[in-house]
Protein backbone atom coordinates (compact mmCIF):
# COMPACT_ATOMS: atom_id res chain seq x y z
CA UNK A 1 0.00 0.00 0.00
CA UNK A 2 1.57 3.52 -0.74
CA UNK A 3 0.55 6.24 1.58
CA UNK A 4 -0.44 10.21 0.64
CA UNK A 5 2.90 10.54 2.90
CA UNK A 6 5.02 8.19 0.29
CA UNK A 7 3.56 9.69 -2.68
CA UNK A 8 4.08 13.19 -1.92
CA UNK A 9 8.18 12.14 -0.29
CA UNK A 10 8.64 9.92 -4.07
CA UNK A 11 6.91 13.29 -6.25
CA UNK A 12 9.12 15.50 -4.16
CA UNK A 13 12.52 13.92 -5.26
CA UNK A 14 11.06 13.34 -8.86
CA UNK A 15 10.55 17.19 -9.30
CA UNK A 16 13.81 17.83 -7.82
CA UNK A 17 15.53 15.42 -10.52
CA UNK A 18 13.32 17.53 -13.51
CA UNK A 19 14.98 20.98 -11.61
CA UNK A 20 18.38 19.64 -11.19
CA UNK A 21 17.99 18.44 -14.67
CA UNK A 22 16.85 22.19 -16.15
CA UNK A 23 20.46 23.52 -13.84
CA UNK A 24 22.16 20.84 -15.86
CA UNK A 25 20.76 21.57 -19.17
CA UNK A 26 21.89 25.02 -19.10
CA UNK A 27 24.82 24.44 -17.82
CA UNK A 28 25.94 21.95 -20.44
CA UNK A 29 25.21 24.56 -22.61
CA UNK A 30 27.35 27.32 -21.30
CA UNK A 31 30.11 24.25 -20.79
CA UNK A 32 30.17 23.41 -24.44
CA UNK A 33 30.23 26.88 -25.29
CA UNK A 34 33.24 27.69 -23.25
CA UNK A 35 34.95 24.86 -24.62
CA UNK A 36 34.39 21.53 -22.43
CA UNK A 37 34.67 18.17 -23.36
CA UNK A 38 31.70 15.62 -22.68
CA UNK A 39 33.43 12.68 -21.51
CA UNK A 40 31.34 9.03 -20.66
CA UNK A 41 28.95 9.45 -22.72
CA UNK A 42 28.21 5.48 -23.37
CA UNK A 43 27.24 5.03 -19.70
CA UNK A 44 24.69 8.68 -19.24
CA UNK A 45 21.74 6.71 -20.42
CA UNK A 46 22.57 3.72 -17.61
CA UNK A 47 22.40 5.92 -14.96
CA UNK A 48 19.24 8.07 -15.93
CA UNK A 49 17.43 4.42 -16.27
CA UNK A 50 18.50 3.48 -12.55
CA UNK A 51 17.43 6.72 -11.61
CA UNK A 52 13.97 6.80 -12.99
CA UNK A 53 14.04 2.91 -12.63
CA UNK A 54 13.98 3.79 -8.55
CA UNK A 55 11.78 6.39 -8.89
CA UNK A 56 9.34 3.69 -10.44
CA UNK A 57 10.50 1.10 -7.62
CA UNK A 58 9.27 3.41 -4.75
CA UNK A 59 5.54 3.58 -5.69
CA UNK A 60 5.48 -0.23 -7.41
CA UNK A 61 7.20 -2.06 -4.70
CA UNK A 62 5.40 -1.04 -1.86
CA UNK A 63 1.81 -1.08 -4.42
CA UNK A 64 2.72 -5.07 -5.12
CA UNK A 65 3.82 -5.74 -1.73
CA UNK A 66 0.67 -4.09 0.18
CA UNK A 67 3.18 -3.16 3.27
CA UNK A 68 1.92 -0.53 5.26
CA UNK A 69 3.10 2.67 6.08
CA UNK A 70 5.33 2.92 9.42
CA UNK A 71 6.02 6.82 10.44
CA UNK A 72 9.28 6.03 12.25
CA UNK A 73 10.75 4.29 8.76
CA UNK A 74 9.21 6.97 6.91
CA UNK A 75 10.60 10.04 8.97
CA UNK A 76 14.02 8.21 9.35
CA UNK A 77 14.18 7.81 5.50
CA UNK A 78 12.96 10.90 4.67
CA UNK A 79 15.32 12.69 6.89
CA UNK A 80 18.01 10.57 5.29
CA UNK A 81 16.70 12.24 1.47
CA UNK A 82 16.55 15.87 3.11
CA UNK A 83 20.58 15.18 3.92
CA UNK A 84 21.36 14.07 0.65
CA UNK A 85 19.36 16.52 -0.85
CA UNK A 86 21.31 19.43 0.95
CA UNK A 87 24.76 17.69 0.09
CA UNK A 88 23.76 17.55 -3.66
CA UNK A 89 22.41 21.40 -3.79
CA UNK A 90 25.67 22.51 -1.75
CA UNK A 91 27.63 20.66 -4.35
CA UNK A 92 25.73 22.44 -7.19
CA UNK A 93 26.16 26.15 -5.75
CA UNK A 94 29.49 25.40 -5.45
CA UNK A 95 30.47 23.36 -9.00
CA UNK A 96 27.96 26.65 -10.50
CA UNK A 97 27.80 26.89 -14.10
CA UNK A 98 30.72 23.89 -13.88
CA UNK A 99 28.07 21.39 -12.55
CA UNK A 100 25.99 18.90 -14.64
CA UNK A 101 24.87 15.58 -14.74
CA UNK A 102 27.34 14.54 -17.19
CA UNK A 103 31.15 14.25 -17.39
CA UNK A 104 31.98 17.76 -19.07
CA UNK A 105 35.47 19.15 -18.50
CA UNK A 106 36.56 22.94 -19.46
CA UNK A 107 40.31 22.59 -20.07
CA UNK A 108 42.37 24.65 -17.97
CA UNK A 109 39.80 25.77 -15.20
CA UNK A 110 41.20 24.14 -11.83
CA UNK A 111 39.56 21.68 -9.57
CA UNK A 112 36.82 23.10 -7.63
CA UNK A 113 38.20 22.32 -3.96
CA UNK A 114 36.30 24.52 -1.89
CA UNK A 115 32.51 23.56 0.07
CA UNK A 116 31.76 19.85 -0.19
CA UNK A 117 34.78 19.45 -1.89
CA UNK A 118 36.72 20.30 1.23
CA UNK A 119 35.27 17.23 2.99
CA UNK A 120 34.54 14.76 0.21
CA UNK A 121 36.31 13.72 -2.98
CA UNK A 122 32.78 12.96 -4.87
CA UNK A 123 30.07 15.01 -2.72
CA UNK A 124 27.14 14.73 -5.87
CA UNK A 125 27.76 10.80 -5.89
CA UNK A 126 27.85 10.63 -1.73
CA UNK A 127 24.26 12.14 -2.13
CA UNK A 128 23.14 9.76 -4.29
CA UNK A 129 24.34 7.34 -2.82
CA UNK A 130 22.24 8.07 0.39
CA UNK A 131 18.93 8.82 -1.56
CA UNK A 132 19.01 5.88 -3.97
CA UNK A 133 19.19 3.99 -0.26
CA UNK A 134 17.14 5.93 1.81
CA UNK A 135 14.43 7.37 -0.51
CA UNK A 136 12.74 3.28 -1.01
CA UNK A 137 13.80 2.24 2.53
CA UNK A 138 11.77 5.69 3.27
CA UNK A 139 8.62 4.03 1.58
CA UNK A 140 8.79 0.68 2.49
CA UNK A 141 10.31 -0.54 -1.18
CA UNK A 142 13.13 -2.72 0.31
CA UNK A 143 14.18 -4.72 -2.42
CA UNK A 144 14.26 -1.54 -4.68
CA UNK A 145 16.84 -0.29 -1.79
CA UNK A 146 19.04 -3.13 -2.03
CA UNK A 147 19.04 -3.60 -5.86
CA UNK A 148 18.92 -0.07 -6.29
CA UNK A 149 21.76 0.20 -4.05
CA UNK A 150 23.49 -2.45 -5.50
CA UNK A 151 23.42 -1.46 -9.25
CA UNK A 152 24.57 2.41 -8.10
CA UNK A 153 27.49 1.26 -6.29
CA UNK A 154 28.42 -0.81 -9.53
CA UNK A 155 27.29 2.06 -11.92
CA UNK A 156 29.54 4.92 -9.82
CA UNK A 157 32.53 2.70 -8.57
CA UNK A 158 33.18 0.82 -11.81
CA UNK A 159 32.17 3.32 -14.49
CA UNK A 160 31.17 6.95 -13.38
CA UNK A 161 34.05 7.56 -10.69
CA UNK A 162 36.65 6.21 -12.92
CA UNK A 163 35.68 8.24 -15.63
CA UNK A 164 35.25 11.55 -14.38
CA UNK A 165 38.63 11.10 -12.68
CA UNK A 166 40.12 10.13 -15.92
CA UNK A 167 38.62 13.36 -17.84
CA UNK A 168 39.62 15.65 -14.54
CA UNK A 169 43.70 14.18 -15.21
CA UNK A 170 43.17 12.75 -11.57
CA UNK A 171 43.75 8.99 -12.54
CA UNK A 172 44.65 7.28 -16.54
CA UNK A 173 41.96 6.65 -18.18
CA UNK A 174 40.06 3.32 -17.79
CA UNK A 175 41.93 0.65 -20.07
CA UNK A 176 45.05 2.55 -19.97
Amino acid sequence: MVSGLDLALVGAVGAERVVELMVASRNVSWALGHGGVEHGRGHYRWMVALHVALLGGCVVEPALTGRAFDAARFGVGAAAVAVAQGLRWWTIATLGRRWTTRVIVIPGLPLVTGGPFRLFRHPNYLAVAIEVAALPLAVGAWATAVVGTVLNAVLLMAVRIPCEEAALGLRNAPGD
